[in-house]
C-alpha cells in the first residue's frame, strides 16, 4: 500500500456521524504532514519511546457497543466487551485512530487481547510486547527491559528513524510533566465538595488525549484544572457537602460511563476517584529521571503498574490505601466487565481489603457495553447508597 493510498478516507466515510468525520479528517491532516502514527491500547505500552520516534501514539477507539457487531464473525459473543468493541472498529474501519495508524502496539496482558492481536496481524501492522506478569521478580524486570530494546529497533527499523538516549530522556521529563499535571487534575477530586462530577472528570480526561501536540496538551491540561479550582474557591468552599464520596476501581469504564457512572451519581453519590486504567493508576509513578540508562528507568516505571494481570499485585492494595485515606471516601464501587477475568477473581481481595482493612461498604458490580441491565444496576446502586 503507497503512502496515498494510507491518507484515503475510508469507503464509509460519509456515513459516520460528524463528530466521528472531524476525528477522521484531524488525523488525515496530521497523516498529510507527514507524521507516523503509533496505535496503544494499553497503559503498560512505553509511550516515551514512541514521542522518541517523532511518532504520534493516540488511543484506539473501545468504548462503544456499536462495533461489537463487527467482531462477531471472529470473536465469541462471551469476551469481555473492550475486546470486541476494539476489534470491531478495528476490522469495519470505523475508528480514524486505528485506520490512520502506522503501527499498533500491543501488549500481552490478558489472554484475549493477546489472541485478538494476532487476528488483527492479519490487516495491520502490529507488534506485540511480552509483558511479564509478575512485577516483583527481578528476571522480569530484565525481560521487560528486553522488550523495550525490542521494540526500539522496531520502530527504528519500520520507520526510518534513530532514538537516541537524549531523545528518550526528553520524553521521560515531558511524559513525567503530563503525568503530574493529570495528578493534579484527579486531585480537584479530594475537594469537599467535589468542583465536578465523576462523569465529567472522567469525559474530561479521556479528551485531553485526543490533543497531539504534547506541549498544548500539558497546557490545557494545567488551565483547566486551574479553571476548575477557581470555581470550587468561589462558588463551592467551606460548603461541605453530605453526599456519598466514591472511589471506582477495576476496569476501565468508558464503555460504561452513562451507563453505570451516571447512574451512581444521578442516585445522590459524587464520584470523587477513579482506581483503574481511566484515572489514575499509571499516573501514580513517574518515571526516573536520574537513572543514567533510559530504558532501563522506563521499564521500572511500566513494570511497576497494578494492574490485575500482575501477580501478585501488592501495589494496587498501596494505592486504594492511599486513595481512600486521601480522597476521604466514603463507598467503592468495583465495575469489572464481563471475562474479564484477573478483575473478577482480584475482587474477592479487593472486597476483603476495603471492608475488613478499611471498613468502608463495598459492592461488586459486572456489567457488558449493552444497556440491558441498567434496571438491576440502578436497583442496586439505590440500595447501595441507602446503607451508607
Amino acid at each position: 500500500m503507497t503512502y496515498k493510498e494510507k491518507i484515503k478516507l475510508p469507503s464509509k466515510f460519509e456515513n459516520f456521524t460528524e463528530n466521528k468525520k472531524m476525528g477522521f479528517l484531524k488525523m488525515k491532516q496530521l497523516k498529510e504532514s507527514g507524521k507516523k502514527v503509533a496505535g496503544v491500547f494499553c497503559t503498560y505500552t512505553p509511550l516515551e519511546l514512541v514521542y522518541a520516534a517523532d511518532m504520534i501514539p493516540v488511543s484506539l477507539c473501545a468504548t462503544t457497543e456499536d462495533s461489537i457487531k463487527y467482531s462477531e464473525a471472529d470473536l465469541p459473543k462471551n469476551l469481555c466487551p473492550l475486546i470486541r468493541s476494539s476489534y470491531g472498529f478495528a476490522v469495519s474501519d470505523t475508528c480514524p485512530y486505528f485506520y490512520f495508524s502506522d503501527i499498533i502496539i500491543g501488549e500481552t496482558t490478558c489472554d484475549g487481547k493477546k489472541k485478538m492481536y494476532e487476528l488483527m496481524s492479519d490487516f495491520k501492522n502490529v507488534h506485540i510486547m511480552q509483558l511479564p506478569q509478575n512485577n516483583t521478580d527481578p528476571l522480569s524486570l530484565k525481560l521487560w527491559i528486553n522488550e523495550i530494546y525490542k521494540l526500539k529497533r522496531v520502530l527504528e527499523e519500520n520507520f526510518d528513524v534513530e532514538i537516541t538516549d537524549e531523545k528518550l530522556k526528553k520524553a521521560i521529563k515531558d511524559g513525567n510533566e503530563e503525568r503530574k499535571n493529570l495528578r493534579k487534575f484527579f486531585e480537584l477530586g479530594k475537594l469537599n465538595p467535589s468542583p465536578l462530577s465523576g462523569v465529567t472528570m472522567s469525559s474530561t480526561q479521556d479528551s485531553f488525549g485526543f490533543n497531539f501536540n504534547r506541549k498544548e496538551k500539558n497546557e490545557m491540561i494545567v488551565k483547566k484544572t486551574q479553571e476548575i479550582y477557581e470555581i470550587w474557591k468561589k462558588e463551592f468552599k467551606n460548603k461541605k457537602d453530605k453526599r456519598p464520596r466514591i472511589l471506582i476501581t477495576g476496569c476501565p469504564v468508558g464503555g460504561v460511563r452513562e451507563k453505570i457512572l451516571t447512574t451512581i451519581e444521578k442516585a445522590g453519590a459524587d464520584i470523587v476517584a477513579y482506581e483503574n486504567c481511566s484515572g489514575v493508576r499509571e499516573k501514580l509513578t513517574l518515571i526516573d529521571e536520574n537513572i543514567e540508562n533510559p530504558i532501563e528507568a522506563i521499564a521500572k516505571k511500566y513494570l511497576n503498574i497494578s494492574c490485575s494481570v500482575m501477580s501478585p499485585n501488592k501495589k494496587r492494595f498501596e494505592d486504594l490505601d492511599m486513595l481512600i485515606d486521601e480522597y476521604q471516601i466514603d463507598a467503592v464501587i468495583e465495575i469489572v466487565l464481563q471475562a474479564c477475568h484477573t478483575f473478577a477473581i482480584e475482587s474477592t481481595k479487593v472486597k476483603k481489603f476495603v471492608t475488613e482493612k478499611k471498613h468502608k461498604p463495598y459492592i461488586y458490580i459486572e456489567s457488558d457495553y449493552s444497556m440491558n441491565d441498567i434496571g438491576q444496576i440502578s436497583t442496586r446502586i439505590e440500595a447501595f447508597l441507602e446503607m451508607i
